[in-house]
């Protein structure tokens, strides 16, 4: 059978040369498919046409990202195109029906849609949630076929479309950061947080929760790493003694988790946490919410425990648990290091995974 020509397209901003990590997720594709990358960037190569980033770069990328990719199918003619979200096969159907093209539209959806709008950004960006549900509802109802994550994410997909995903596996993250032999869960009462500061990570109610744990257990810690719009919930809580990081480097991060008793994730929305991924390989229970791609990958009281999404006294107690419970930590921590395996993926099994969906895609 002849390589397939794959075209992916994304929001996600390269910088070239790819560093290694990436590099060897693209090579091992390039080496199964003929591949051609639009997304966001200031440079170009022979594989990756990246758009350079301007002022109101989101607005003005989806605006212009239909005339880069009627290009993309007039030059360099694609059997598939892989978009990265809705919005981006949004932009990719427009193309194909300006060109008359015969490709045809892989969409991976890896979180619900819906909350890119809602949650996420600027309250102004709630304006247009109405808008954004058609368009991308429209994108997903169109597609040939879909990629879908996680359980959760296969089930917004057979919902929109009443057709099952051509393919659900996680996608390749580089994780070596995270796979040292695994460390002993330390007494010391430390929880950490790790992602976006955003409405859709329940950033108030992780807040809410933590204070009802410190007024109860003034022993507890708490390490907050990451940025975002509500930057205020996080200089709020590390005014009251909460450690606070922008951002952590991989290497770093690991030894976070490991100086932490568990992972806090209390999400209202989320496709499959690799921040979870994360705490199961350095052996750290999750304390999450049962919402989105959560209960995907944590199993109540087997590595970890859920609450219900929004309920911060329900969160506090599980915290609580989680710090002081004897035993509980460990017990939890070590059952999250034993399913971790079935998360990951070397470059070379998600290629052929990647393969294997585009293929049924043609076929």
């Amino acid at each position: 059978m002849t390589r397939p020509r794959v075209l992916f397209v994304g929001r996600t901003r390269y910088s070239l040369p790819l560093p290694e990590s990436l590099a060897r997720k693209w090579d091992a594709l390039s080496e199964r498919m003929d591949v051609r990358v639009v997304a966001s960037g200031s440079d170009r190569d022979a594989r990756f046409h990246l758009i350079p980033p301007r002022h109101l770069d989101g607005p003005r990328f989806y605006a212009s990202l239909p005339f880069e990719l009627a290009r993309e199918l007039r030059e360099f003619r694609p059997d598939v195109i892989v978009a990265e979200s809705p919005y981006e096969a949004a932009a990719a159907r427009l193309a194909l029906l300006r060109t008359r093209s015969g490709a045809k539209l892989l969409v991976e959806v890896h979180g619900d849609w819906r909350t890119s709008t809602r949650l996420y950004g600027s309250r102004v960006r709630a304006a247009v949630a109405p808008l954004g549900d058609l368009v991308a509802g429209w994108a997903v109802r169109s597609a040939d076929a879909h990629r879908a994550v996680s359980g959760f994410t296969a089930g917004l997909i057979e919902s929109a479309t009443g057709r099952a995903p051509a393919g659900v596996f996680t996608t390749y993250s580089d994780l070596g950061s995270f796979t040292a032999p695994v460390v002993a869960v330390p007494r010391e009462p430390r929880a950490l947080f790790v992602g976006v500061l955003e409405r859709y990570k329940n950033v108030d109610v992780l807040a809410e929760a933590w204070r009802r744990v410190a007024a109860r257990r003034p022993g507890a810690h708490l390490h907050l790493v990451g940025a975002g719009t509500r930057t205020d919930v996080a200089a709020s809580l590390a005014s009251g003694g909460v450690r606070w990081d922008r951002r952590l480097e991989p290497a770093a991060l690991a030894a976070a988790l490991d100086a932490s008793r568990a992972l806090l994730l209390p999400s209202a929305s989320e496709g499959l946490p690799r921040v979870a991924i994360e705490a199961f390989l350095r052996g750290r229970a999750v304390v999450g919410a049962r919402a989105g791609g959560i209960p995907d990958i944590v199993e109540h009281e087997r590595n970890g425990l859920l609450v219900p999404p929004g309920d911060a006294g329900a969160l506090a107690d599980a915290v609580e648990r989680i710090l002081f419970e004897a035993g509980l930590a460990e017990r939890l921590g070590a059952a999250a290091h034993e399913d971790s395996a079935r998360w990951t993926s070397t470059p070379a099994e998600f290629a052929e995974r990647v393969l294997a969906t585009v293929e049924r895609v043609l076929a």
